[in-house]
């Protein structure tokens, strides 16, 4: 069974709050109701997959194949793309998209809206 944990960025203070359960954040000893109300933050879930140096691999986070490809990884679809397609041990975790945005800047990163976009226009001839 995969393990169920979050982190949390906090959007104030620019920094992550890690092992956050249901009800209690280790990190600040707060109930999670709290830290919702009293923070600007963006709660990302653990995938249950590690990297290729054991390394947690969470949604938002920047990934690299062995092919040197990068990506970042999203819930979409019922699953965590691209990594729940492809073995844990091909990918290394490289960043974040809060910390290290940088990472993407010279990648054609493509989105779930942007394929829906390119689908829709195909179909229909045209943009939305």
């Amino acid at each position: 069974m995969r393990e169920i944990k979050f982190r949390a960025w906090d959007t104030i203070t620019e920094r992550y709050y890690y092992n956050i359960q249901n009800v209690h954040d280790a990190d600040i000893g707060d109930s999670f109701q709290n830290i919702l109300d009293n923070y600007e933050l963006i709660v990302e879930q653990y995938t249950g997959l590690k990297d290729k140096n054991g390394v947690g691999i969470y949604e938002n986070d920047i990934v690299k194949t062995l092919g040197a490809n990068i990506y970042v990884v999203e819930f979409y679809g019922g699953k965590f793309n691209p990594v729940s397609d492809i073995e844990a041990s091909d990918w290394e975790v490289i960043g974040n998209i809060h910390e290290n945005a940088d990472l993407l800047e010279d990648t054609d990163r493509i989105s779930p809206d942007d394929i829906g976009n390119d689908i829709h226009e195909f179909l229909h001839g045209g943009d939305k």
